[in-house]
């Protein structure tokens, strides 16, 4: 090799090294802030269901953002938030370290507030009840499901994420906040003054019907489905099967969701054989979930269901359904069709981001559009104390169909 052929390869060697020292010093050439930023566009970048994120340039906006002067995390957060609300995706979302810990707390089983499940409605956006957790200080002040959640303590709720309605909720046994509520058919706004209160989430609450039917008829509520939901309702079904229950009433009204994996877990508690949800990512390729063979009930079964059954709840009411295993009975549920995931940021921070869609097993995408269930059953809101009552009109109607299932 000649020399001028010796220094071409030296002068190609020394480019790849200045690059590779480039892409290696990226993080150092920004500020604490700024990498935070950073870090929460590749998370996105990697995993969001919409490779075109919402018909936008997403690496412009990368830069774009990245030549901010960003000085602290308080700054870091803020310009976090303006990036994700360019997808128009409520559900992705930025976790601060306060309330990413309070939702790992929330799925694993106890938290302190007021005990209210909450949600956005679909059609305005604005903060609503979906319902009191039973025997929570928001069930004793009289919160009832779809109230309208206006104020926390005299802060307006319009345009507040629903993490951060949550946390202002939250807090330490003893200490009080105010929630002011709109009720629907009413005019005026109630002020509740709540004492919070440590709340013990035991997600599900079962009982023995020997009244309502010539048969015995176990009736199950799942409020959550929490790290404990498939264990507890495993518990409840075993518990009422051995007390001679011969059909079973499984009530998933105003069930927000929760964990994916225990929805499928607890279908699978119900079905032996069959397809029980496909799930879809951003290059359209199609997974799916399946029954084990280990149902540990062959009884007839209803689920209820309304307007506040959504997310990991519509996966359950949708594997039932569309296997036969469930007659649905109620009214149309929510329509929640999107998975997240939750990622981790270097600050203790989080991401919550829409990773996937799902289809129930006869492929419907229930997103905006929810489940019709079997017999429609309208219902005004009733308390927790009064389901599965004589003033239930849905679990009437469920105990009827029942009662068609046996002839």
């Amino acid at each position: 090799m000649g020399l001028r052929g010796l220094g071409k390869l030296i002068g190609a060697i020394a480019l790849i090294f200045l690059c590779w020292l480039g892409g290696m010093s990226e993080a150092a050439a920004f500020s604490e802030a700024q990498n935070i930023v950073l870090e929460s566009w590749r998370i996105v970048n990697r995993a969001y269901i919409d490779e075109t994120f919402n018909h936008q340039n997403w690496w412009q906006l990368r830069e774009k953002l990245l030549k901010r002067p960003l000085d602290n995390r308080e700054q870091a957060y803020g310009t976090i938030r303006e990036m994700l609300a360019t997808l128009d995706d409520p559900f992705t979302r930025l976790l601060e370290p306060e309330q990413y810990r309070s939702l790992q707390v929330s799925t694993s089983g106890e938290l302190s507030g007021v005990g209210l499940q909450i949600d956005l409605d679909a059609e305005t956006g604005q903060l609503e009840a979906v319902s009191p957790i039973a025997g929570s200080p928001a069930e004793a002040a009289g919160i009832k499901p779809l109230d309208k959640i206006v104020e926390i303590d005299g802060l307006s709720t319009k345009d507040m994420a629903l993490d951060e309605a949550a946390r202002r909720m939250r807090g330490k046994a003893g200490t009080k906040v105010s929630l002011t509520i709109a009720r629907p058919g009413e005019t005026g706004r109630r002020k509740f003054e709540i004492v919070r209160d440590r709340i013990a989430l035991n997600p599900v609450y079962a009982m023995l019907d020997t009244t309502s039917s010539s048969t015995p008829i176990g009736y199950v509520r799942l409020a959550q489905f929490s790290a404990n939901a498939t264990q507890e309702v495993a518990h409840a079904i075993a518990k009422l099967g051995k007390q001679g229950a011969q059909g079973y009433i499984l009530d998933l009204r105003n069930n927000p969701g929760g964990l994916l994996q225990a929805g499928i877990e607890i279908a699978r508690l119900w079905i032996d054989e069959g397809t029980l949800v496909y799930t879809v990512n951003r290059q359209g390729t199609l997974g799916s979930f399946e029954a084990t063979g280990n149902a540990i009930a062959d009884k007839p079964l209803v689920v209820l269901v309304n307007q506040g059954t959504a997310s990991a709840s519509e996966i359950l009411a949708g594997a039932l359904q569309d296997n036969g295993r469930a007659i649905l009975v109620g009214e149309k549920t929510f329509g929640k069709g999107l998975i997240q995931s939750l990622f981790d940021l270097p600050d203790d921070a989080g991401l919550a981001v829409t990773v996937a869609k799902y289809e129930t097993p006869s492929h419907q995408d229930i997103h905006k559009r929810g489940i019709l269930p079997d017999r429609v059953v309208p219902q005004e809101p009733i308390t927790l104390s009064e389901a599965g009552t004589s003033s239930d009109k849905q679990y009437l109607a469920a105990v009827e169909e029942l009662g068609i299932i046996d002839n």
